[in-house]
């Protein structure tokens, strides 16, 4: 199939696809000036390299991505070439527009995807912690570009169904390569001291086992195993201890209610954070601020 470039408003095939801003396959036989600058995604792009080597700047950092390598960028991200040019070579991307998608982590994608709510906040955390953005060596996603390709131009029954679904796998995909990459550079122990940070850094948000599994790139199963084995606690009971030992910094700030201690640590109520401060401490809040 020849080279293209679908962009939303310009292409007919991406009508019924408002959630896609560029789908192309394109092949560089010559440098063109200013043919690849320097610029935000505008949505979360994935891109990978099928011919040629590509120095690329992305968010200020110099890569270089050869055949199989794939760059993943959020909205807030700038890429392109410092050269302003494409090197020579072979390249496919689909740029999608999510629904909500902030520096915070916060992700909806949209009616189109069928990805659970649980998996879209996984998701939206891992890329906005993300500081890496390419991804070695993942054969996979070209498959899945040539199938997505496929659905567009030959448009068969239910193909704007298979479309959706293969961006979602797309998606999930490379977040789990971005993810278990991640964590081949480190053991367990800095990988749970990392994920401490992320916990003890976003206590307001109502983590779940799931989520907190996602962001090290294990299963709940291997992630509760290997957490109870490092902390001596279940996942939910590390995670409340942290916010208990935040919780107890917090109480020496006199400007703070209890109930705003509470709901910045993630208690869902002054109540809640009350009776799980006794029961760890000995103490209600109020009795441990004047003890103090």
């Amino acid at each position: 199939m020849n080279p293209f470039i679908l962009c939303q408003g310009k292409s007919k095939e991406l009508a019924s696809f408002s959630h896609i801003i560029e789908f192309a396959n394109h092949k560089i036989q010559n440098i063109q000036l200013n043919s690849q600058e320097i610029q935000a995604s505008e949505g979360i792009k994935i891109c990978l390299i099928t011919e040629g080597k590509f120095d690329w700047n992305i968010d200020g950092q110099q890569f270089l991505l050869y055949p199989n390598d794939t760059s993943m960028t959020s909205p807030w991200q700038s890429i392109g070439s410092s050269k302003g040019a494409y090197d020579i070579g072979a390249l496919t991307w689909i740029t999608i527009k999510p629904k909500i998608f902030e520096p915070t982590g916060e992700l909806i994608l949209g009616d189109w995807s069928g990805i659970s709510e649980t998996d879209q906040r996984v998701i939206g955390k891992l890329l906005s912690l993300n500081k890496k953005p390419i991804l070695t060596r993942l054969k996979n996603c070209q498959q899945i570009f040539q199938h997505l390709e496929s659905e567009f131009f030959s448009k068969e029954l239910g193909y704007r169904t298979r479309i959706n679904h293969l961006i979602d796998e797309l998606l999930i995909t490379a977040v789990r390569h971005l993810s278990k990459q991640d964590n081949l550079r480190r053991d367990f122990p800095q990988t749970f001291l990392k994920l401490e940070q992320t916990l003890r850094e976003n206590l307001a948000h109502p983590w779940t086992v799931e989520e907190m599994a996602g962001l090290v790139g294990l299963g709940t199963t291997a992630f509760t195993e290997k957490a109870k084995a490092f902390s001596g606690f279940s996942p939910l009971n590390y995670l409340i201890n942290i916010r208990i030992s935040e919780a107890i910094k917090l109480l020496n700030r006199k400007d703070l209610s209890l109930t705003d201690i509470a709901l910045e640590t993630g208690f869902y109520s002054s109540q809640h954070f009350s009776s799980t401060f006794k029961k760890l401490t000995g103490y209600t809040p109020r009795e441990f601020r004047k003890s103090k």
